[in-house]
């Protein structure tokens, strides 16, 4: 954001590829603006006794023995398929 303050609409939008009308610049330029004003207050917080995160939640992977089981009988995927022929998917041909 430049110093003024301001931003430039146009500039977003076209990064953004998305065509604005005159009333959607004004109105969604005005929450654009609320937006940067809460990012510049968070960036004005001491965040130099706090350790770095991937994820706000302690996160940990559960893992499980791999077991050997039976396979599931093909005719009751199948019977999921919207087509199938001679116990296979029928998908359209594409060249």
């Amino acid at each position: 954001m430049p110093a003024s303050g301001k931003f430039d609409i146009d500039n977003i939008s076209k990064l953004a590829r998305i065509r604005l009308s005159a009333s959607e610049k004004e109105r969604l330029g005005k929450h654009l603006e609320t937006i940067i004003q809460y990012i510049d207050h968070l960036n004005q917080l001491d965040t130099s006794g706090v350790e770095p995160t991937s994820h706000v939640l302690n996160v940990q992977n559960v893992f499980r023995e791999d077991e050997e089981t039976q396979p599931l009988p093909k005719k009751n995927f199948l019977a999921l398929a919207p087509a199938s022929d001679k116990g296979h998917y029928e998908v359209p041909k594409i060249i």
